[in-house]
């Protein structure tokens, strides 16, 4: 188990004496500004999100569930040899999960070569049986995937999670860099920034390159969300309005003749790209869950008469199972013939019963999460739990181990921020957005998300975490 692992933070902006010298702009902007512009600013921005609609649903917390995710109007820089280092890396990455990925749906080269435990694959929730020797198009499972970067060093970037399934969060990617341009237009104009705004056009002519072979003119696409009290709802339905493609519930689909069509005020329209906000369970209530009124009966028939083509596919959260997350280098190795550009947090895998022994004796030490979770929850962060607490949760380790991988307390970097207090170092993390369809593409930079509570290590938005824009530099490094 790798064990050089940073404790000290890595300060992104550099001493104060040192400043690095993509935040230079940033630093002299920070000194010269007046005394109270950084917190009418502040406001200005709550107001444009609250006026906008750019909500986030909490359930799990009591009050109102609908809230702002905070938003911090330091932007976090990279230059562009670091973003180059990243693409490289991320796009590596995503190539091998998606062999992977085909490889569990046809040969299973990777399980016959002992890479990777059977049992693990094709025992997993993920794994979704009625995918087995299905084609795809353009053998694309992946077609928007988010891949959780953390930084500990001024070069040492480690994957944290594969995000694979639904990915959430390039809305507001997308909200960051427009409210930074309307507050302050003459700062984003003098960094040169790699812009994002194109983003929703490169979505869907992603999706539109993986239509199905039979599709007559221009591929319709549709956004299948679960509805308005789904948590990302205001993403789903931001990115259809961008996209200018119809934003659909399950009833709203209908398949007939092994065809997929959308109830209009004119009859019925085929629909040929179906990119869901929806998970695998819910898609088609005569394969999966009997009792879903999300989905949309007859689906997956249609999907394996190659009629319509679902994004992301069905079982593509295979990959992006944090145990199966441990064995991402080697598949880099074995499909792609290549070492791994971004490498994996070291991590304990708790079926292990040596793992668990040593992660049952650092618990205090250690960040646990659930194998299957998202979101931050289940999850324990050892430093920052009561003794009580780290009892519990030993409780649920020996009672079900493989469910849990272990991490060391990663020193994640800091990036200034705007907080009560003034301007104060929060840790932070990214998630860039990565599209596969008949070619790979990145929107530059991604989401930052920041911890907004001092010393607290967790950027999840459902547990308090807040957002930053991201921007990359034009011609710099």
């Amino acid at each position: 188990m790798p064990s050089e692992m940073k404790t000290a933070c890595f300060d992104e902006m550099g001493p104060a004496n040192e400043c690095r010298e993509q935040y230079r702009l940033i630093r002299d902007w920070l000194e010269n500004a007046p005394e109270g512009t950084l917190e009418i600013k502040h406001r200005e921005a709550e107001f444009i999100f609250r006026r906008t609609g750019i909500t986030f649903a909490v359930y799990t917390s009591g009050g109102d569930p609908e809230r702002l995710i905070p938003f911090d109007i330091i932007p976090r820089i990279l230059d562009n040899s670091e973003w180059d280092y990243l693409s490289s890396g991320l796009t590596q990455r995503v190539r091998a999960l998606n062999a992977f990925i085909g490889d569990v749906y046809g040969k299973q080269e990777f399980i016959r070569a002992g890479k990777i435990p059977a049992e693990l694959v094709l025992l997993n929730p993920g794994f979704v049986s009625e995918m087995v020797g299905l084609p795809v198009a353009a053998g694309a499972y992946m077609h928007i995937s988010g891949i959780d970067i953390v930084r500990v060093g001024p070069k040492e970037f480690y994957v944290l999670e594969d995000n694979c399934r639904t990915p959430s969060g390039v809305s507001y990617m997308l909200e960051n860099r427009e409210v930074m341009t309307r507050l302050f237009p003459d700062l984003v104009n003098k960094a040169r920034i790699k812009p994002v705004s194109h983003y929703p056009e490169d979505l869907l002519e992603t999706l539109r390159s993986v239509a199905p072979l039979n599709c007559r003119g221009a591929p319709e696409v549709v956004l299948l969300t679960p509805g308005i009290f789904n948590s990302a709802y205001y993403e789903h339905s931001f990115l259809a309005d961008e996209m200018g493609i119809e934003l659909v519930e399950g009833a709203d689909l209908v398949v007939q003749d092994l065809m997929v069509y959308m109830r209009t005020t004119r009859g019925l329209k085929r629909v040929d790209v179906i990119y869901r906000r929806i998970d695998d369970p819910y898609l088609d209530p005569l394969v999966f869950l009997p009792d879903s009124s999300l989905g949309v009966p007859g689906l997956m028939a249609a999907y394996h008469a190659g009629n319509v083509t679902i994004a992301n596919a069905p079982g593509a959260g295979i990959a992006d199972d944090k145990a199966v997350y441990t064995y991402v280098p080697e598949m880099i190795r074995f499909f792609l013939g290549e070492e791994p550009i971004l490498h994996n947090v070291p991590t304990w895998k708790c079926g292990t019963p040596s793992d668990l022994s040593y992660v049952l004796e650092h618990l205090h030490e250690l960040v646990v999460k659930d194998v299957h979770g998202s979101g931050g929850y289940g999850m324990l962060v050892g430093p920052h739990a009561s003794k009580a607490e780290l009892a519990e949760f030993a409780v649920k380790l020996r009672a079900s181990p493989q469910t849990y991988i272990a991490q060391p307390t990663l020193a994640l970097s800091t990036c200034p921020t705007f907080v009560d207090s003034g301007v104060a170092p929060r840790h932070v993390d990214l998630r860039p957005f990565i599209l596969m369809g008949r070619e790979i593409r990145l929107a530059p930079g991604g989401l930052t998300r920041v911890a907004m509570r001092e010393g607290s290590l967790v950027v999840n938005s459902s547990q308090g975490g807040g957002t930053k824009d991201t921007w990359i530099l034009e011609g710099t490094g």
